[in-house]
């Protein structure tokens, strides 16, 4: 009983708020207007604080209202000190000095009135231990808020638009107190007491504000310093006023703020909205290469949203429109000189790229639109194009075999495909890899060229062809006729250096030709180096047998699947002294392996002949043709032969001989020609049958203008590697290896992925196929139907676009 008295007594003696308060009060004004504090003072606060809490079951809110009231009192009589000066810069100075002198004091008040904050905790059911941070606590919102509401609320328009003034005067080259600005900024951010978005007030006030005002002045500023001074003037301003409103908002905007907004609101009003007159002049200044106007502009524009596309397509156009202009300013040149020609591709891709690099600092976008006008020009058909037969109807497969043989290198396949077409067209491709294969040739083989440079500069020129060849559609194209070149090289023994001829390979490789062309150019100097051992030992086994005559033969025994062009032979009637050695080499080949067969590929054979005349003693190159038609005159040297007994001396089909004369009545390298004719005609077509031909037994060669009684005369010129015929089929043969190489790439994509939509199979089509050439959609289309019609795929029921493998 006598403990619960006590209890009792306790309680009733216990201090409350209306005891405290009047001695906590004075110390709370001197917190307030940074007035001295004793550590007595200090203490005794955060005691009768805790004893209010503590004692009395209402005494958190009494402390908190009594604060708010003298916390109003306060900022009340700050905001008549403030809103005494008339003056815009005096009333932001006297603002930012109440302000920073009331924030400091956000961090000091609070302090002792953590017992508050757990009381108002404890009363509304919030846990009391739950820790209170220094910046949020219920005294200091209860002071920013206070703030807020009063002074800040009726004076921030004021504000707001003096310091926007001090922005503008700033903007029109006027000196002035920044840190004003900055003060008034630092109060919208500190101001705000919501724990979750504490820029809030600062974002929807001060940085709205800011952003408005800048709208605002460029506006009417930007347009008119254009129509003054012209764009070139203006994209110089342009950037210096972007690069000063990014430092000035690093000044006077919050760092967490809306920098980014700011600059997208300057990009807007000052590139924006100039955007098309800006860009008007950007196909001039490519054209002009005015490299500095185009990386201002470049910069200007890149910041505008998808605003560099039409840039690109300037771009795009000018290298375009230029490189087709030079190639047919220069037509009579480029498509007799292959060496021109590549010069002349290397040139514009060189300036283009320069051009790049220095106008848009190798962007990869303007990188690309470099590659697609430059893939352009190379593809290009209106200077010089390559004819392609080409049909209305699908190329139907009629027969289908697969022969194979071993030879001694490696397994060969051989594809044997009887094609049938109707109403043949013919359809232009660029002569761009045929020219860069003659030039990759002419470095290669043993001619002036190559003979005028170093080792170091030929691979450079040819790394260069690799180079433009990256760009060429149908590569298939180019490796036709670089295997007829390299053919030729092997064959006549001409190359000029024989490690840059299996660099070439490897190179080839490297760049991602494909595969099956490389491999067999590979194989071409294996075969090369296996038959100058037959050759040697051949030569050996007949020396005793056939003299000094078997010296004169070399043979080369050659794998057909690397090789030959044509299944077509071309019957000749060869001189004695050569017919003799054909059951000789065929029997001594025999014996090496048996089983094999030889085919004779006499019109890919050549020698040397000695030529005897009035003059002197010539050697004279020939083709096993020209051997074989100026051995009609071996025994009866001075006379005139018709071109009919010509045609029964040498069984040469007709075209064939027509060609072979001519190449010995009219050699454009040499004045005297070795045979003369009459009547004279202008093409080989126009000989007749009593066309008569004769020896020049005056034949000589002409040196310094003297002629000269020995010597010797290469007749061969490009050693024919396929007949008139077979050139035809040649072009043939590519479009219908080009169909085969369509199906094939549709049957192996259906077969893996077994379904797949017609854009699908298209893309994965020419991923496959680009390596070697671009199928067209006319291509693609056939080759679809004719695979639908032969049901090895068939169109979905329910889409006629969806398309099923059949096993």
């Amino acid at each position: 009983m006598s403990a619960t008295k006590s209890v009792l007594l306790d309680r009733q003696s216990a201090p409350l708020f209306e005891d405290k308060w009047p001695n906590m009060r004075p110390i709370v004004l001197k917190l307030l207007q940074q007035e001295p504090v004793t550590q007595n003072e200090w203490q005794e606060l955060f005691y009768s604080v805790h004893l209010v809490c503590l004692w009395d079951d209402n005494g958190g809110s009494k402390v908190k209202d009594a604060l708010k009231e003298d916390i109003s009192n306060f900022i009340k009589q700050a905001q008549k000190r403030v809103l005494s000066h008339e003056d815009d810069q005096a009333l932001l100075k006297a603002y930012i000095a109440e302000w920073r002198k009331f924030f400091a004091q956000c961090d000091y008040l609070p302090t002792p009135f953590r017992q508050v904050e757990n009381a108002n905790k404890t009363n509304t059911g919030f846990p009391t231990k739950r820790s209170v941070k220094d910046n949020d606590t219920i005294v200091r919102k209860l002071m920013l808020d206070t703030w807020n509401s009063s002074i800040f609320q009726d004076i921030k328009q004021r504000l707001q638009n003096c310091a926007m003034k001090l922005v503008y005067a700033e903007r029109n080259g006027e000196a002035f107190d920044s840190q004003l600005v900055i003060g008034v900024r630092e109060s919208y951010v500190n101001l705000c007491s919501n724990v979750d978005d504490k820029l809030s007030i600062y974002r929807e006030n001060f940085e709205k504000a800011y952003i408005e005002a800048t709208d605002d002045f460029y506006r009417v500023k930007a347009p008119e310093y254009l129509s003054a001074n012209g764009v070139e003037s203006y994209m110089k301003y342009a950037e210096n006023k972007l690069k000063e409103e990014e430092l000035r908002a690093q000044k006077y905007l919050d760092a967490c703020g809306g920098s980014a907004q700011l600059l997208d609101c300057c990009v807007r009003v000052l590139v924006t909205a100039f955007k098309n007159t800006i860009i008007a002049e950007c196909p001039q200044m490519i054209k002009n290469n005015d490299t500095e106007k185009l990386q201002l502009m470049f910069r200007l524009i890149d910041r505008v949203p998808e605003g560099i596309e039409p840039m690109l397509k300037d771009l795009e156009e000018h290298i375009t429109n230029t490189g087709l202009a030079d190639m047919i300013g220069a037509a009579s040149i480029i498509t007799q000189d292959c060496e021109k020609y590549v010069e002349q591709l290397l040139a514009l891709f060189n300036r283009s790229s320069k051009l790049v690099k220095d106008a848009f600092n190798n962007d990869p976008r303007f990188l690309t639109a470099r590659d697609k006008a430059f893939k352009t020009v190379v593809n290009d058909t209106s200077v010089f194009k390559l004819e392609l037969p080409t049909t209305k109807q699908v190329l139907e497969i009629r027969h289908f075999n697969v022969l194979r043989f071993y030879s001694s290198m490696c397994d060969d396949y051989i594809l044997m495909c009887y094609l049938q077409g109707a109403n043949v067209k013919f359809l232009p491709e660029s002569k761009c890899p045929e020219l860069l294969a003659n030039y990759c040739d002419m470095l290669l083989r043993k001619t002036p060229v190559s003979k005028r440079l170093t080792s170091d500069e030929i691979e450079s020129r040819l790394r260069d062809v690799l180079l433009v060849l990256k760009y060429v559609q149908n590569k298939d194209v180019f490796m036709r006729f670089h295997k007829a070149h390299l053919t030729r090289r092997l064959i006549l023994n001409s190359s000029a250096d024989s490690e840059k001829e299996e660099n070439m390979v490897e190179w080839l490789r490297e760049v991602g030709m494909p595969a099956d062309y490389v491999n067999k150019l590979a194989r071409m100097f294996q075969d090369i180096k296996v038959s100058e051992d037959l050759n040697q030992q051949f030569k050996e086994q007949y020396k005793n047998i056939k003299g000094n005559i078997a010296d004169t033969i070399s043979i080369k025994i050659l794998n057909a699947g690397a090789w030959a062009r044509s299944s077509e032979r071309v019957t000749v009637s060869l001189p004695l002294e050569l017919e003799d050695f054909i059951p000789e080499v065929e029997d001594f080949y025999r014996k090496k392996h048996n089983g094999r067969k030889l085919q004779w590929y006499h019109h890919m054979s050549n020698g040397t002949i000695t030529f005897n005349n009035n003059v002197g003693k010539f050697e004279l190159d020939v083709t096993t043709f020209q051997l074989a038609t100026l051995f009609a005159w071996n025994q009866r040297p001075n006379d005139k032969i018709s071109f009919e007994n010509l045609h029964l001396a040498t069984e040469l089909p007709d075209p064939e001989l027509r060609k072979t004369l001519w190449s010995l009545v009219a050699f454009p390298k040499i004045k005297k020609q070795v045979v003369m004719y009459e009547p004279e005609v202008q093409t080989p077509k126009d000989f007749k049958t009593d066309t008569v031909f004769w020896i020049n037994q005056d034949f000589s060669l002409i040196k310094n203008g003297k002629p000269q009684k020995r010597g010797k005369i290469n007749l061969i010129g490009r050693l024919q590697l396929s007949t008139e015929k077979s050139q035809e089929e040649d072009n043939d043969s590519i479009v219908q290896l080009r169909i085969l190489r369509v199906q094939e790439a549709i049957i192996q994509i259906l077969k893996t992925r077994k379904r797949l939509s017609n854009v699908q199979l298209q893309k994965e089509l020419i991923d496959i196929l680009k390596n070697m050439f671009l199928p067209s959609k006319k291509m693609i289309k056939e080759q679809i139907e004719w695979l639908i019609e032969h049901r090895y795929m068939k169109r979905d029921e329910d889409d006629i676009n969806m398309f099923l493998y059949i096993a």
